[in-house]
């Protein structure tokens, strides 16, 4: 959500402030799986056309609600309520029409995002799917087509077959928890030394640094326990990250974020923790963040 992505943004760029999400180098879409993410504008192609569906019946519907969006709007912006009502559909099913990438958002909470739409990109679905796939090996690998499948929302079959065009771009690896792939050109990323990581890091609900599936998972949390803390079955919380290596979960109502971590921290590790909850650039949150622990 654009919210949490700029805490995401944060956790990441020096000199992210409250109206960071709100810049014009970034665009807000229903991109992956038909969840709300916040992009570069640049690749907003990618994004999007990169889902775009590979049947007949799923491209049709893309394109057709898309066309009848745009008329409907004639260059306007409206609520997502309004323009579904007009269209006679639920105005969730809109969601249905960004991977055409002519559908833009502004989400201002649930149920009352903006809508309103955009020329086409030029760029063929299949290039932009290929870009999509080697994104998220970026981020993700090592990982496997399955995963791909499931967090793109295109399926196995066609995750695989995105995987199969990238050919020798691509560096098969051994993890703990089977097979997988790489993108060769990051292989010396993976067999180099890792630099000094940051003494603390508040990551937001639904990160991309664990925003894993099913086994993948264990990569990053060895420990089954401290797994169900993270990955719970309904909203899951915000991550702790101390030099590199996640130790807790966090939760914030209001100006009080409560952090519990997993594993005894030195008094010095607790101070980062909380200079960088102070640090967060919260907008409408009146006064300090107040950190509780809960060993």
């Amino acid at each position: 959500m654009p919210r949490a992505a700029l805490l995401s943004i944060h956790a990441r760029v020096d000199g992210t402030g409250p109206s960071t999400w709100d810049d014009p180098s970034l665009v807000q879409l229903w991109g992956p799986r038909y969840s709300v993410f916040v992009v570069a504008a640049r690749d907003l192609a990618v994004f999007s056309l990169g889902t775009f569906p590979d049947d007949a019946k799923g491209r049709r519907r893309a394109e057709d609600l898309a066309a009848r969006l745009h008329e409907f709007l004639g260059g306007a912006r409206r609520s997502y309520s309004e323009a579904g009502r007009a269209l006679g559909v639920h105005p969730n099913s809109l969601r249905y029409a960004s991977p055409t990438g002519t559908v833009l958002i502004r989400w201002e909470g649930a149920r009352r995002p903006t809508v309103w739409t955009a020329p086409a990109p030029a760029v063929d679905p299949r290039d932009a799917r290929l870009e999509l796939a080697r994104r998220y090996l970026h981020i993700y690998g090592p990982t496997t087509p399955n995963a791909f499948g499931w967090w793109s929302g295109i399926g196995a079959r066609h995750a695989t077959a995105a995987f199969e065009a990238l050919g020798k771009s691509l560096t098969p690896v051994r993890t703990t928890v089977g097979a997988a792939w790489i993108l060769s050109s990051d292989e010396p990323t993976f067999r180099a030394t890792p630099e000094p990581a940051a003494p603390a890091r508040l990551l937001p609900s639904g990160d991309a640094y664990f925003l894993f599936q099913g086994a993948d998972r264990e990569l990053l949390v060895p420990d089954a326990a401290s797994r169900r803390d993270l990955w719970t079955p309904r909203v899951w919380p915000g991550g702790v990250l101390v030099e590199g290596e996640i130790v807790g979960t966090w939760r914030r109502a209001d100006a009080t974020m409560t952090v519990q971590p997993w594993i005894r921290l030195s008094k010095a590790t607790r101070e980062a923790v909380e200079a960088e909850a102070a640090a967060l650039p919260l907008p409408g949150v009146r006064g300090p963040i107040i950190v509780r622990w809960k060993d």
